[in-house]
């Protein structure tokens, strides 16, 4: 069954099916040809696949982030941000990657936080000095912090499938996300010095407390879903439904920028995009039982046995593996194609299993601006203008910034277990 499985499944994917569709036809037809299982198991594994609490956060967390971004919230966190950094060496850089960690708060979309971040502070960055190489690097990389920093729906699709504590992931992503953007600003600042750039403004206080009111409702909602989670007020699937209550109360009431017309189709949209997850997720559900039940990942296990089983090794591994996925997959089909082969494997080499959720999302973070299919290249090249070259050149030393990145947290622990240790004592 494996190989009729394994190599129809990667047929279908060069000839560029959806992702549901190859996993779902693969299965099918692997099925029927080898094995006289009742067809009637796929029906029930494909419902059984997306019945399960922590995924009713999906699709409350994309409306919520959509109603931020088009209510006005987006705009004035920028701004806020901007208030902070810009008095700094490439303080208008700093800003670039504080509002990718600001804006994934909100939103929890890599593409979108390079659309909602690039198209405010593209032009400024070309502008003042950058470079245009240098900016469409940076604006293409720093939008993947979204799907590290918390609320993040590749951590929600992890937890679903390893039964991982999703607040438990989300507080290891804050410390995670922090650090990748550490390093991505340091290289901001050796770039702003080697390249002589000046400052863009001075500090003053004046503007960021007119700032800081003006953003104050939009910054409570990370501190609402967060500070939510952290005290035990409500899970993270009931976060999300008080944030989706909250975007809409800020959004119609407080700022006044969304009319129900608006409203209506950013629910629209936000159905299409939760349905398109969901299928992806139940139709993988049938892929990874049959890889289950083919001994795919005795076999996986066998492999690692044999060659790694050191942690430090194993790790090293797990991580080219998923480099190597997100290359050419998107992170939600990269995890649950994956997820069930590696996870006995870290978890039987002592790794634990929130900090292996961290690294499997930085992974698949890293691989959105990856070529040769990292979705942010075609995403900036439409809303900047640029040829794909010219951006894959780009995001090469973020990439390689990137990978410095992944290597600190894969081989610290401490960066992502320190905050859920905190809050929950070990216990997940």
């Amino acid at each position: 069954m494996l190989p009729v499985l394994t190599l129809l499944a990667a047929a279908l994917l060069l000839l560029n099916f959806p992702i549901f569709a190859v996993l779902l036809l693969s299965s099918l037809v692997a099925l029927a040809a080898t094995s006289s299982v009742p067809f009637d198991i796929v029906i029930q594994t494909l419902f059984g696949s997306i019945d399960k609490f922590a995924l009713m956060a999906i699709p409350f967390f994309i409306f919520a982030a959509s109603v931020m971004d088009r209510g006005g919230m987006s705009r004035r966190l920028i701004g806020w941000v901007e208030a902070l950094f810009s008095s700094f060496k490439g303080g208008l850089g700093l800003t670039t990657v504080a509002s990718c960690e600001v804006f994934g708060c909100i939103s929890g979309s890599s593409p979108a936080t390079v659309v909602a971040v690039g198209s405010l502070l593209f032009p400024a960055l070309v502008k003042n000095g950058y470079g245009r190489a240098f900016s469409l690097g940076l604006v293409t990389a720093s939008g993947a912090i979204a799907i590290l920093i918390p609320p993040s729906i590749a951590m929600i699709i992890f937890a679903t499938i390893t039964n991982v504590s999703v607040g438990a992931l989300f507080m290891g992503g804050i410390g995670a996300g922090l650090a990748f953007g550490a390093c991505l600003g340091l290289y901001v600042l050796y770039h702003a010095y080697r390249q002589g750039i000046v400052t863009v403004g001075r500090f003053q206080w004046g503007v960021l407390i007119a700032r800081t009111r003006e953003a104050s409702w939009a910054i409570g909602m990370p501190v609402l879903i967060l500070g939510g989670i952290y005290t035990g007020v409500f899970t993270p699937t009931e976060a999300a439904g008080v944030s989706a209550v909250y975007a809409i109360a800020v959004a119609m009431l407080v700022y006044r920028e969304m009319s129900w017309s608006e409203l209506m189709k950013v629910a629209v949209d936000s159905a299409v995009l939760t349905a398109e997850i969901m299928i992806i997720i139940a139709a993988s559900g049938i892929f990874s039982w049959l890889l289950t039940i083919s001994q795919a990942q005795l076999g996986l296990s066998q492999f690692f046995a044999t060659y790694a089983s050191h942690p430090v090794v194993v790790l090293l591994l797990i991580n080219v593996v998923l480099l190597i996925a997100g290359m050419f997959i998107d992170p939600n089909s990269a995890q649950v194609i994956l997820i069930p082969l590696l996870f006995p494997i870290a978890l039987a080499a002592g790794v634990d299993p929130v900090h292996l959720g961290i690294i499997v999302t930085l992974n698949l973070a890293i691989g959105m601006y990856t070529p040769p299919f990292g979705l942010n290249i075609f995403v900036s090249g439409g809303v900047f203008q640029a040829s794909y070259r010219e951006l894959v050149a780009a995001v090469m030393p973020f990439i390689a910034v990137s990978i410095v990145a992944l290597a600190l947290i894969t081989y610290i622990p401490s960066i992502s277990l320190l905050i859920p240790q905190l809050v929950y004592g070990g216990a997940w």
